[in-house]
C-alpha cells in the first residue's frame, strides 16, 4: 500500500528528538515489507543542502493555508531508497535556529501559521497527489502535534483518505491562543470543545486526536497510562472515549545501533567477544578526563535536562552516589540551572564526574557503548529509545518503570545461581527509591559473574523494526478494510 508520512523531523537531515529517528527507522521497515512510503518534511534551512538528488515535482503549490509561494521538491534520504517530499516555503523554514526555537531557545511565534500550513499541505496531498503526482496514498501517517491538524483538515474537506495519528509525547500538544482558528482560516463551527478547541486554545493535538481515524503511541503501557488523570495532560478523557481506536505500538531502534558495526565507535563486539567493551569504557574514560579504573561502575547518561527525564533525581542524590567506587558521565542540555548545577559537580569532582553540554552524535554512542549503567530516570517516558540502545550494547538500564521503560526492561533477581532480567527498575520517581536501586546495581557489578549474565541477557532482546513494522501494518490493513 501507499503511505504518506507526515513529520517534522528525520534522521539524518534534522534532529531534536527521537521523532527523527523514528521517522527513519518506521519507513524503512515498511518499504522492506513492499509498500511504497512518501516522507513529508519542511524545507528547512540546510535541509536541502545536505541531498544531492533534489529536483522539483511541484512548481506551485496551492497556497491553502499556505501564506507564501511553495514547492514541492523531491529527493531520496541519504543512505536510504526512501522518497522525501519536503515542503520548500522559504517564508516559513528557511531561518537560523532550530525547527520550532530561534537561536534564543524561544518558540517561533508563527509556529501555528508553519505547522498550518504544513498540515494543509498534508492533506492537500491526501486528496490530490493521485492526479497531480501520479501516486495516491492509501492512508495518511500523522506524528505528533506539529502535523496532528491533517486529519482534522482531511475531514473538513471530506478527503476519503483514512489517518493515523502517531502520539509520541503527550506533553507536547500544540496548544496557541483562539484567534490562530480564524487566522489559519479553520472553520468556525469547528471551535468548541469535540473538535478544535482546548480550554479556550486551539489544540493541533486535540484536533488530531479527535478526528484520525486511529490513535497510536509508541509503547503499550503509554497507551494505558495516557488514559488516566496522573498521565492524562487534560486530554484523558477524551482519549478514554477514543480507546476502542487507540493502541500501544513499541518503537524498534535503528540497525545503525549495533555494536559489531557502529561507525561510530573505534572498537567493536559482540556477546561473544566483550574485549571491545572494555576497551571503550576505557576510550570514554580518557577521553572524559577520568581515571581509567576497569573495576570502577562508570554510570552514563544521554538526554535532554529536564524535570521529565529525572534529572533532579540524580542531582539530589548524587553527592551520596560518591560514597561509592563509581565514576558518572553526563550528556545533554535544557534547564539552564541543572546545566549550571551539573557543571558545579564536574569542577567539584572531575575525577567523578563529567558533565559534557550540548549534544554530540559521536559522543552520544561512546557514552552509550562505554558506560556499564545507563540512567534513565524519566518520570514519564512514553518508549525512550536510549535504553534499547544500552542494552544492544550490553550496557544496563535503570529506569523508572514507566511508560516504555517498564515494557522494554526486564528488572534484575538473582537468586542462588539463578539470574534473570536485563537491568533495573524503581517504582516511584522519588530520590530514596532511585538510590536504593542505584545501591542495587553497584552490588550486581561487583559480583563479575552476575553482571556478565546480565549483559548477555540484555544484548540478547531483539528491538529492531520488524516487529513493529507487521504490527503497523495489521493496523494499516485493518483501517482500509474498515467499513
Amino acid at each position: 500500500m501507499n503511505i504518506l508520512f507526515l513529520t517534522s523531523e528525520i534522521h539524518p537531515l534534522i534532529k531534536t528528538g527521537g521523532l527523527a529517528d523514528v521517522s527513519r527507522s518506521l519507513p524503512l521497515a515498511l518499504h522492506a515489507l513492499g509498500h511504497g512510503v512518501r516522507i513529508l518534511l519542511p524545507g528547512y534551512v540546510g535541509v536541502q543542502a545536505q541531498l544531492t538528488d533534489i529536483h522539483c515535482i511541484l512548481e506551485d503549490f496551492p497556497y491553502g493555508l499556505l501564506p507564501a509561494p511553495a514547492r514541492l521538491l523531491e529527493a531520496t534520504l541519504p543512505d536510504t531508497a526512501l522518497t522525501l517530499w519536503i515542503l520548500d516555503c522559504p517564508k516559513l523554514f528557511e531561518r537560523e535556529g532550530g525547527p520550532y526555537q530561534d537561536e534564543k531557545g524561544k518558540d517561533w511565534p508563527d509556529n501555528p501559521a508553519r505547522f498550518g500550513a504544513f498540515c494543509a499541505a498534508g492533506a492537500w496531498l491526501a486528496q490530490q497527489a493521485g492526479a497531480r503526482l501520479n501516486w495516491a496514498p492509501a492512508l495518511v501517517h500523522c506524528n505528533d502535534w506539529q502535523t496532528a491538524l491533517t486529519p482534522a483538515l482531511m475531514k473538513f474537506w471530506a478527503c476519503p483518505v483514512p489517518s493515523v495519528l502517531t502520539i509520541h509525547n503527550l506533553a507536547f500538544q500544540g496548544n496557541f491562543p483562539a484567534h490562530w482558528c480564524s487566522s489559519l482560516h479553520l472553520p468556525s463551527s469547528e471551535f468548541h470543545m469535540e473538535s478544535l478547541e482546548f480550554h479556550g486554545q486551539l489544540s493541533f493535538l486535540k484536533a488530531g486526536i479527535v478526528h484520525a481515524n486511529q490513535i497510536t503511541t509508541v509503547s503499550p503501557r503509554y497507551a494505558r497510562e495516557i488514559q488516566t488523570p496522573q498521565m492524562g495532560c487534560g486530554m484523558d478523557g477524551l482519549l478514554r472515549r477514543r480507546a476502542s481506536d487507540l493502541s500501544g505500538i513499541l518503537n524498534g531502534i535503528d540497525e545503525l545501533w549495533n555494536p559489531e558495526t557502529d561507525i561510530f565507535l573505534p572498537f567493536h563486539y559482540t556477546a561473544r567477544k566483550l574485549q571491545g567493551k572494555a576497551r571503550l569504557k576505557k576510550h570514554l574514560q580518557k577521553k572524559m578526563g577520568l581515571p581509567v579504573l576497569p573495576d570502577v561502575l562508570l554510570i552514563g547518561m544521554v538526554c535532554r535536562l529536564t524535570w521529565q527525564k529525572g534529572i533532579d533525581l540524580v542531582l539530589d542524590t548524587l553527592e551520596d552516589w560518591l560514597t561509592e567506587e563509581v565514576q558518572v558521565v553526563v550528556l545533554g542540555s535544557g534547564d539552564p540551572e541543572t546545566e549550571r548545577q551539573l557543571a558545579h559537580w564536574s569542577s567539584r569532582a572531575p575525577e567523578r564526574v563529567r558533565v559534557v553540554l550540548g549534544f554530540n552524535e559521536v559522543r552520544s554512542h561512546e557514552i552509550i557503548a562505554g558506560s556499564d549503567l545507563f540512567l534513565m530516570p524519566s518520570r514519564f517516558e512514553p518508549c525512550g529509545l536510549a535504553q534499547m540502545y544500552a542494552m544492544t550494547y550490553g550496557t544496563l538500564p535503570l529506569a523508572h518503570a514507566t511508560g516504555g521503560l517498564a515494557d522494554t526492561i526486564l528488572p534484575c533477581r538473582v537468586q542462588g545461581h539463578s539470574v534473570e532480567g536485563t537491568g533495573f527498575l524503581f517504582e516511584n520517581p522519588v530520590p530514596r527509591e532511585f538510590h536504593e536501586t542505584l545501591g542495587q546495581a553497584v552490588a550486581c557489578f561487583h559480583q563479575k559473574d552476575v553482571w556478565k549474565q546480565l549483559m548477555h541477557h540484555a544484548m540478547a532482546r531483539d528491538f529492531r523494526w520488524n516487529k513493529a513494522a507487521l504490527e503497523y501494518q495489521t493496523l494499516y490493513q485493518t483501517l482500509l478494510s474498515a467499513p
